[in-house]
């Protein structure tokens, strides 16, 4: 949706280049600032001499000093004003009188050093200085207190703020309390902190929420209710929240849905209902833009960011681009705004859109997840492991042909910073398309790297978030000892690829062909197959994929890009 940070970088860098080399040039003509007066003009008018080479580089360089020495003081008087002083009062933070200081970029306090009955200084007492950097501030608030059932008025205490506190890969909510019993000085305080913090463009003021209520274990809504609600609420963000009551709710509400009055739409739920939202929103953008999505087009990004609330059984998305599951963590990122762009990917067939997703699984991910929403009378996690062990038990391989197009030139990896943004990356590339073909027990394309506790190192650990390339992971026909072999090897740090069963490339497109139909496997009938030679062949038409922990179903050739 926006560019990415570093090219951002390298433009605003051109730009200031550009400038300084105008500053030069006019300095060259007129090296007198418009500070001096008329008489230092005057005396300070150009030669209408020639001159010399030498004595024309020697001008150039006495105009870069001096270019470079304005640069220098501007800079330095830039510096000196953002660490001005703003206000300046007395506090009791943590039960000690401080000095308290609130400057441009921070909040800094120091304790008052006590006075001995001779008048003097105690000694050997240091003074230790403490800052809290604004931009960590997401809320300011007045401290009162108020006797039970009381709503508004009580006693002034002070200011409350509260900033964002990183521990390790969590972040957290952490408050300093300003005491002082003063309304009109707090009022003085509070209203600068107010200005100061709607100075910060990124953060939202209105969220779009949808809840899940049947994520996992139905914790979403307490989740959300619980923990995420209240931290939106303290940041002054107003929020419209629905909780879905059936599958494709969400999907069809983003269809509806006015979303010029939001500034993001967010997600409480898991992998399944994260990319419904991250669907309906990129699908809102294609039907804005005018897009026909029963024919060839290029997408177009979505509208708005999208915040993702893990609140599933793995939450493989929310892993893989915070870093962590962790509610709370999300609720901080979405709040002082942080933005990450984010690859998607489109799956199409016979030139017809049929979803947007982060990754895919055909083969044994389809037909494991086709398994377990057959049985989904069953607790979440018995559901999983009885549809694993049946899919393993009945194990046959696939006949596909795949044909895909190499990433030729990948891209650098992008800055670590976190952000939340869904990307769509287009690639017109002419280039050679290469093909394989034969018996496989699973395929999997993925444009993230699915992190999750199954797989801490990740489904598709060399994948980047934002460098317009997928992962396609090819898993050949083997003995069914040496596939499980594999699959327990993404449950630890050892390479899960480094079998010579399975073929790993980093691509752009992807086209995926099946040659035989697919077989029911919730039959209670164990039938025996030599998985080496004999591929699975049925009058079904329809293929099982797993898009992000969703099932969708194809009948003939899928195109990824």
């Amino acid at each position: 949706m926006f560019e990415t940070p570093r090219r951002s970088a390298t433009v605003l860098n051109a730009w200031s280049g550009s400038s300084e080399d105008l500053q030069q040039q006019a300095q060259l003509v007129s090296p007198v600032s418009t500070d001096n007066t008329g008489k230092k003009k005057k005396k300070m008018k150009p030669p209408q001499r020639s001159v010399s080479v030498p004595q024309l580089f020697a001008l150039e360089d006495a105009a870069d000093s001096e270019a470079e020495e304005s640069r220098t003081g501007e800079k330095c008087q830039t510096e000196k004003h953002a660490e001005e002083s703003v206000l300046r009062g007395i506090f009791k933070i943590e039960k000690k009188s401080c000095d308290v200081e609130l400057r441009a970029s921070r909040l800094v306090w120091t304790p008052i050093q006590p006075e001995t009955p001779t008048g003097g200084s105690k000694a050997g007492m240091l003074l230790n200085e403490e800052y809290v950097e604004l931009k960590e501030v997401f809320a300011v608030k007045l401290k009162r207190r108020r006797s039970v059932g009381q709503q508004k008025g009580g006693t002034l205490l002070g200011i409350t703020l509260f900033h964002c506190v990183k521990k390790g890969k969590k972040l957290k909510d952490h408050a300093i309390h300003l005491s002082n019993m003063s309304e009109d000085h707090c009022e003085v305080w509070l209203r600068h902190f107010k200005d100061i913090l709607n100075g910060f463009q990124n953060r939202p003021k209105s969220l779009k929420v949808f809840v899940n209520p049947n994520s996992h274990r139905k914790e979403a809504n307490q989740i959300y209710s619980e923990q995420i609600a209240p931290l939106f609420k303290l940041a002054d963000i107003k929020t419209a929240t629905t909780i879905t009551e059936y599958k494709g709710h969400a999907l069809s509400a983003l269809k509806e849905c006015d979303l010029k009055e939001f500034d993001g739409v967010i997600c409480v739920g898991g992998d399944g209902f994260a990319n419904e939202v991250a669907y309906g929103l990129l699908l809102r953008a294609q039907m804005d833009a005018g897009r026909d999505t029963d024919s060839i087009f290029t997408p177009v990004r979505a509208p708005l960011p999208l915040g993702i609330i893990p609140a599933g059984s793995t939450d493989i998305v929310a892993c893989s681009v915070q870093g962590i599951r962790h509610p709370v963590t999300a609720a901080m990122h979405i709040i002082m705004g942080h933005y990450q762009s984010v690859d998607v990917c489109t799956f199409s067939t016979h030139s017809r859109l049929l979803r947007f997703g982060f990754s895919a699984m055909f083969g044994f991910g389809g037909r494991t997840l086709a398994l377990a929403e057959k049985h989904r009378w069953m607790p979440s996690s018995q559901r999983r492991e009885f549809a694993v062990i049946k899919t393993l038990t009945n194990l046959k391989p696939e006949e596909c042909e795949l044909s895909f197009l190499p990433l030729k030139n990948p891209k650098q990896e992008a800055q670590k910073t976190t952000r939340f943004v869904l990307m769509l990356f287009c690639v017109d590339n002419e280039d050679q398309w290469q093909s394989i073909q034969g018996l496989f027990l699973n395929i999997s394309i993925m444009a993230i790297p699915c992190l999750c506790s199954m797989a801490p190192r990740g489904l598709a650990p060399d994948t980047r978030l934002d460098n317009g390339s997928m992962s396609l992971i090819a898993v050949r026909n083997t003995s069914r000892a040496d596939f499980i072999k594999h699959l327990k090897r993404y449950g630890s740090l050892k390479n899960q690829f480094s079998f010579p069963f399975v073929e790993t490339y980093t691509v752009q497109e992807v086209k995926l062909k099946p040659r035989s139909g697919w077989a029911d496997d919730s039959s209670e009938e164990n039938v025996e197959f030599d998985t080496k030679r004999t591929p699975m062949i049925s009058s079904e038409k329809n293929y099982p994929w797993n898009i992000d922990g969703d099932l969708m179903e194809a009948s003939s050739e899928v195109y990824i890009r």
